[in-house]
């Protein structure tokens, strides 16, 4: 069912708050699809939970599942619409990581990045958190990290995760990657990391998102993707931006020792290779 015509059928049971909800979807639906669900119940004026139990009553598990919808009517092509094949889209690719990489850039606060160095430097203990995509993002984290002589951790299971995240104290940094900023596994490790004193460092796409109430300090990212794009290049492009400035922050704190540390490691693979 298209989605404008599945509203419309709910729309009278819907209360005077998730009506409101209903109206911006109809009204903005090609742009909603990247909005956070934070964002979404700004744009409405109405409370998150009021977005939640109007994406439900229109026949949704939550508000990722009602996104997903969003996309895929998004995508459905129309009777003499161009096919995306037709198009350059090595140029398109090409062109949206650059642009990414602009917005990124715009999006820098740099006394907050500075700051995120600060903590890092001075942690007993450094800990990635992220999962799918975003968890790929961490362990190139946790990588960049040892190539300069920084030890820290990231690991994919929830599990373990979950007892790194209550091993966790003062004096420690957390750090959450999540596009979305609604990635339950993530702030969830998050929270219990704060709970027990760490510090909480997040990046996210989203400025007003469930991760950016938990985190102490957060650094945007751009390139946003629709539901249907989970784990796209764009997105980590940014988000590996933000990681090289951490990193290149870090060592220029000691530039000999990282200079000592980087032919350190480098000598120590060095015979892994022909």
């Amino acid at each position: 069912m298209e989605m404008k015509d599945r509203i419309n059928t709910y729309y009278p049971s819907l209360t005077k708050s998730e009506q409101k909800v209903a109206e911006c979807v109809l009204q903005n639906a090609d742009d909603l699809m990247y909005y956070s669900v934070t964002e979404l119940a700004d744009y409405a004026g109405v409370g998150e939970t009021t977005v939640m139990r109007f994406c439900r009553k229109i026949g949704f598990k939550g508000y990722q599942d009602f996104k997903l919808s969003l996309a895929q009517n998004a995508g459905a092509k129309k009777p003499g619409e161009q096919d995306e094949d037709s198009k350059d889209f090595v140029r398109m690719v090409y062109e949206n990581n650059i642009d990414i990489l602009h917005s990124s850039m715009s999006l820098l606060n740099r006394s907050k990045l500075e700051q995120a160095i600060e903590w890092i430097d001075q942690a007993g203990n450094v800990q990635f958190f992220g999962v799918g995509a975003s968890g790929i993002t961490a362990l190139d984290a946790k990588n960049r990290l040892l190539r300069i002589g920084r030890r820290s951790e990231a690991v994919a299971d929830s599990h373990i995760q979950a007892m790194m995240a209550v091993s966790m104290r003062e004096g420690d940094v957390a750090f959450g990657i999540s596009v979305s900023g609604s990635t339950l596994d993530t702030n969830d490790m998050l929270l219990k990391a704060k709970q027990n004193g760490a510090k909480v460092i997040a990046i996210t796409n989203y400025a007003k998102s469930p991760i950016t109430s938990i985190a102490d300090l957060v650094l945007l990212t751009a390139g946003k993707e629709m539901p249907l794009e989970g784990g796209s290049i764009g997105a980590k492009i940014s988000q590996l931006f933000i990681i090289d400035l951490i990193c290149e922050g870090l060592a220029r704190t000691n530039i000999a020792e990282t200079k000592r540390m980087k032919e350190k490691t480098a000598r120590s693979v060095i015979d892994r290779s022909y």
